[in-house]
């Protein structure tokens, strides 16, 4: 009985252990999902890496949008700026891409009624450091803040956000590049264009995929 309850006490230890790990480690399933399926099938180097946020997790087909291009999709849903750069080293490092396009902040703002678009802002120059302290000529791209009609009343943060990231970019003259879709995601009475978005007013649809594919498609490295 003894030895039971032993056992018992060390099995609920464990697993106490073990959530607050995952609790610590947010999305570390995603990124073990990343990792396993490395294991299996490594992704080709001088691939085209897409990392960020549930716009690109949803985007499954996004290489048929570039047939011309090898693309890696990291895209983890639900993930902020401070869950990329946790997770550099795992999902932008070791693939030696020859070009990164970004997809996040969003969430940063929708997570967290205290963050900015400066706060996104910041936290971009952080993640933009790791890649050149690792990548030091790779390309980046950065996707801006798309106007999603269930987040339109935080539109004026990630308007303030996109525009500091845009001038930040611009700035550096090579190797970077900002990609504004904001504008042709609205409608001709300013607000968003309802109809490429699904039922949730958050995700795209085809229809939305298919605008920043002509916006992105200029700028990837053939």
């Amino acid at each position: 009985m003894k030895n039971k309850l032993n056992y018992l006490v060390f099995f609920l230890i464990v697993c106490l252990f073990s959530s607050q790990k995952i609790i610590a480690q947010p999305f570390i399933q995603e990124i073990q999902g990343f990792k396993k399926g490395d294991s299996v099938s490594f992704p080709s180097k001088n691939a085209i890496l897409f990392v960020g946020s549930s716009s690109f997790t949803n985007w499954k087909d996004v290489q048929h949008y570039f047939p011309a291009h090898t693309v890696i999709n990291r895209g983890f849903g639900g993930s902020s700026l401070p869950d990329v750069i946790r997770y550099a080293e795992d999902i932008i490092f070791p693939y030696h891409p020859r070009q990164i396009v970004i997809y996040c902040g969003e969430n940063d703002i929708a997570g967290d009624s205290t963050v900015t678009g400066k706060i996104v802002f910041q936290r971009f120059i952080t993640l933009y450091s790791k890649i050149r302290e690792n990548l030091l000529n790779v390309p980046v791209v950065y996707i801006s803040m798309k106007p999603s009609p269930s987040r339109w009343h935080m539109k004026e943060k990630m308007k303030e956000g996109n525009h500091l990231i845009e001038r930040f970019l611009k700035r550096k003259k090579r190797n970077a590049t900002f990609v504004s879709v904001w504008n042709s995601m609205l409608a001709a009475d300013g607000k968003p264009i309802a109809d490429i978005f699904i039922t949730d007013k958050l995700h795209m649809n085809a229809k939305g995929y298919a605008i920043w594919q002509q916006l992105l498609d200029p700028y990837l490295l053939k």
